[in-house]
């Protein structure tokens, strides 16, 4: 049983009311569909699970369902708590607008306020610096400079940070940082599907295909990262409805991508001056895609890729999950000395 996040690889979490399923503290379900996801409490994506582990528990979270009495409901989807804590959102029959303010407008909604509050309180300390440095008869001019890169920085993010780690078919595990993501675009692939040109560390790769959405679904929400308002959400869901189904809307933005969202050139970088600005880095590649348009990017890609699993290609599930463990093993090794490894190691073979 898997329990790292498909998307962001960090833990799921569990719960102690779905014996079937005990991953996850936040459950959503649709039993006429049979479709169980788990909800990651970190990057609010819907986690969808693999076959033979959904049926189960998509019977034991309805019975819970219907059993508590915190709950609110509409004619199509439901929300209920569970006496341990446990969140479960049930889905009846919504159409694509309904359906996608529960599922989106919470995710977008919690990423957009976490990210407002964090970049809150570094400018709040940005300015306690700036107070600190008057009242010490420092002038401002002499560090104005360093004072507006850090500002930028706060609220665009930092242009090293690593925002990925992903297995690729050719080039193994990949690391890409945030100023790579101006780097890469999309674009109509040879088959009329999508492909991408991914910049990451120390290299680039070009992906076609399915392999290209499942690498854009990872990046396209690090380029989302302040999310977006009720009034955005609802446009995001006007593109896709205007083109009729997530495949065609992924296939018209591909080919409006390819002439409007120019990837920023990548150049050495300085010992002064380091790499591309966050301000440089705002206006290319992904992030050069209008707001509705990256919303509606994130929301295709994992309507699309869901779809497919559910007709039959389940063993793709299965291995995104496998992947999602072992890039989450990779990470957490990443952090741990080699001393650390060597030593357990030898305390399992003492046992």
């Amino acid at each position: 049983m898997y329990t790292a996040c498909l998307f962001c690889n960090k833990p799921l979490g569990r719960n102690e009311s779905i014996e079937a399923f005990p991953v996850g503290g936040r459950l959503a379900f649709d039993a006429r569909m049979g479709r169980l996801w788990v909800v990651c409490p970190r990057c609010e994506r819907w986690n969808l699970t693999p076959l033979e582990e959904r049926w189960e528990a998509i019977e034991q979270a309805e019975r819970f369902f219907r059993d508590t009495r915190r709950r609110v409901s509409t004619d199509n989807i439901g929300l209920a708590k569970l006496r341990d804590g446990t969140t479960l959102v049930r889905i009846g029959e919504p159409l694509r607008p309904e359906f996608a303010a529960w599922r989106y407008g919470d995710q977008f909604g919690r990423r957009r306020r976490r990210q407002m509050l964090m970049a809150g309180a570094g400018l709040t300390g940005v300015g306690a610096l700036i107070a600190g440095g008057v009242a010490a008869g420092v002038s401002i001019g002499g560090f104005g400079w360093m004072i507006g890169q850090a500002m930028t920085t706060l609220i665009h993010g930092s242009p090293d940070s690593v925002v990925a780690t992903i297995r690729t078919a050719n080039q193994g595990v990949v690391q890409v940082r945030r100023r790579h993501l101006a780097e890469t675009v999309i674009g109509p692939g040879e088959a009329g599907g999508l492909s991408i040109d991914l910049r990451f560390r120390n290299g680039a790769g070009h992906f076609e295909g399915r392999e290209a959405e499942r690498i854009a679904a990872i990046v396209v929400p690090k380029v989302n990262r302040y999310g977006g308002n009720r009034g955005l959400i609802a446009a995001a869901v006007q593109e896709i409805e205007a083109m009729g189904s997530a495949d065609a809307f992924l296939r018209r933005l591909a080919k409006l991508a390819a002439t409007t969202a120019r990837p920023l050139q990548p150049r050495r970088r300085s010992r002064w001056w380091g790499s591309a600005s966050s301000r440089e880095i705002a206006k290319h590649g992904l992030f050069a895609l209008p707001g509705r348009q990256r919303l509606a990017l994130e929301m295709a890609l994992h309507e699309e890729a869901e779809r497919r699993a559910m007709q039959g290609e389940l063993d793709l599930l299965e291995e995104a999950w496998r992947e999602a463990e072992e890039i989450a093993a990779i990470s957490d090794s990443l952090l741990v000395p080699a001393s650390i490894d060597s030593r357990v190691a030898k305390l399992k073979l003492s046992e």
